[in-house]
């Protein structure tokens, strides 16, 4: 009879992170019948019926193999002319990764040793604290609140010479907030002048809603990019993402993905080449439309600052903590997610706005109503 294996095989770096707790608030809620969920960080609408028939022929033309790992050509040489197009720059290159999780994944193993450290701000993207660990790496916090603007001199003071890598999100999750030009120069700038690697993580590219979007890439050409088709067409489940830098950077990231991942799954690679033909302007100012509707329906009742994209708003939890809050909503049928999951502090919850009309008109009564402490 065979026993369960023995606890101290596993891996000491596993205990320095805990499993998401996204998925512990998920456990708290099985029990509820009809959820008003908005909570869900995918889009709520499903993949664009050319991008299926792309994939779809993909599969029935036998495009079934390993694809090369650095991705098929047709989808590298569209990427590739897009990204020159913008940028001009005389070293960026650009390969396919399996998912933004997957550049995120790479990026990490291939620049940061045990001891180096990783600037991140808070709040943050839920892996990336996790993901520094995993390599050994120290994650050095810096605070935003309360409008989650970045600060360059707290960057500035928070450089030592251990600092490696700064990891920057926008528009982020899971604030909503889009840094401004000047916020992204002067980032980029500093990177540059102290020699630290900058990678920017530009997953909600697409969902912008007050003007155009802007990389750190357009003020430090060393900046690497990780961007990807999951959030903007609905194709989460096709892990199909991007990382476009530097050419040396890109090659030793391509070697770790030869010996990991192996490549992006081929059929939905075809399925990225026409995704990027597709008009996507309707689903953006329908998730503007959307946008609107939240902080118009939550304005009077809640704090937090204005999202200028992806589909994520972070409101201040108007009595008790974020944690507290969050139960007693989950106990009035709604679905959010405690801002301690995504910082340090627990003072906020998330609220995704990629949800239909319907359940985002139910979750703003509900929000109307328990935004007072109960007696």
């Amino acid at each position: 009879m065979s026993s369960s294996p023995v606890p101290s095989w596993i891996a000491k770096r596993t205990h320095r992170f805990d499993s998401s707790g996204i998925r512990k608030v998920f456990d708290l809620a099985s029990s509820l019948k009809n959820p008003v969920n908005l909570s869900i960080g995918q889009p709520d609408f499903d993949v664009p019926d050319p991008i299926k028939e792309a994939c779809i022929q993909a599969i029935q033309n036998g495009k079934n193999a390993y694809s090369p790992t650095q991705g098929i050509a047709p989808l590298l040489k569209s990427l590739q002319t897009s990204i020159d197009k913008q940028y001009g720059h005389s070293d960026r290159q650009v390969f396919i990764s399996s998912g933004t999780s997957g550049g995120l994944v790479l990026t990490m193993l291939s620049l940061i040793d045990p001891g180096d450290e990783v600037i991140l701000f808070d709040p943050y993207f839920v892996m990336y604290p996790p993901l520094v660990e995993l390599v050994g790496g120290v994650p050095v916090l810096i605070d935003t609140y309360p409008d989650f603007r970045i600060d360059v001199e707290k960057v500035r003071a928070a450089i030592t010479s251990k600092t490696k890598l700064v990891l920057f999100n926008s528009p982020a999750n899971p604030t909503g907030v889009m840094a401004s030009p000047e916020e992204m120069k002067a980032l980029a700038e500093l990177c540059r002048e102290k020699g630290v690697a900058l990678l920017s993580d530009e997953l909600y590219s697409l969902f912008t809603f007050d003007g155009p979007m802007r990389s750190p890439a357009e003020f430090n050409d060393q900046t690497l990019v990780i961007d990807g088709f999951s959030k903007t067409h609905a194709m989460t489940g096709w892990r199909v993402g991007y990382v476009h830098g530097p050419a040396a950077i890109i090659q030793t990231m391509l070697k770790v993905q030869q010996f990991s991942f192996v490549c992006a799954p081929q059929p939905a690679q075809w399925g990225a080449i026409a995704a990027m033909d597709y008009d996507m302007s309707q689903h953006r100012r329908d998730y503007t439309a959307k946008r609107d509707k939240i902080v118009d329906g939550l304005k009077d009742y809640y704090e937090f600052t204005k999202p200028g994209g992806a589909f994520y708003l972070f409101a201040k939890a108007p009595w008790g903590t974020a944690t507290e809050f969050v139960h007693y909503a989950i106990q009035n049928e709604l679905l959010i997610i405690p801002g301690n999951i995504f910082s340090k502090r627990d003072t906020h919850f998330r609220i995704s706005f990629a949800a239909s009309e319907e359940t985002l008109d139910r979750g703003i009564e509900i929000l109307r109503r328990i935004a007072t402490r109960p007696s």
